[in-house]
């Protein structure tokens, strides 16, 4: 049912959950391992072939999320509107989401965005004027790109898109990834 993505594809990864540079403080995730449902997967190869012209690659921050680790982080982060209640199953431990940021495919560099992946702050939101003019242009055209290809934003975190049906689809636990846990 899921399927990874890979630097084969063009992407570049920082899975964030498998190392202690997270909200929790510890990894999460046993490997860093990026993967979402086919349509997920097709609409975000998508994203990587517009961007492609502009210069631009995607570095991808995390994908699927067994619900396992919906839960560690439910617990760690005190500001609940920045994660989804695992009671619920949010969109990660679907497969149907992603959090991703651009970076110059020359260099490799991330674009500017204003804040830092994660970041349980106000500034973190689309449209935010607390972020830099040209860093605003950043969030505009990785939003534009996403939309473009059928995502869906979450307003208060510039770098989260789902699939728009995401809750149609079962949450899963670490047992849905191929060759052990995450």
């Amino acid at each position: 049912m899921l399927q990874p993505l890979t630097e084969a594809d063009g992407l570049l990864f920082d899975i964030r959950y498998a190392t202690p540079d997270n909200l929790s403080g510890q990894p999460i995730y046993r490997r860093p391992v990026a993967m979402l449902l086919p349509d997920a997967r097709t609409r975000l190869l998508s994203v990587r072939d517009q961007a492609a012209p502009l210069g631009l690659r995607l570095k991808i921050f995390d994908a699927f999320r067994p619900i396992e680790a919906q839960w560690a982080l439910w617990e760690a982060v005190e500001d609940k509107r920045f994660v989804s209640d695992p009671r619920l199953g949010g969109v990660h431990p679907r497969g149907a989401a992603v959090d991703l940021t651009l970076c110059d495919a020359a260099t490799g560099a991330e674009l500017p965005m204003g804040t830092a992946f994660d970041a349980t702050e106000a500034a973190s939101a689309h449209g935010s004027l607390a972020v830099p003019v040209a860093d605003q242009r950043n969030r505009a055209l990785l939003l534009g790109l996403m939309v473009a290809a059928g995502w869906q934003p979450y307003l208060l975190e510039w770098w989260h898109y789902q699939l728009p049906d995401a809750r149609r689809y079962p949450a899963l636990s670490a047992s849905a990834v191929p060759d052990g846990p995450m």
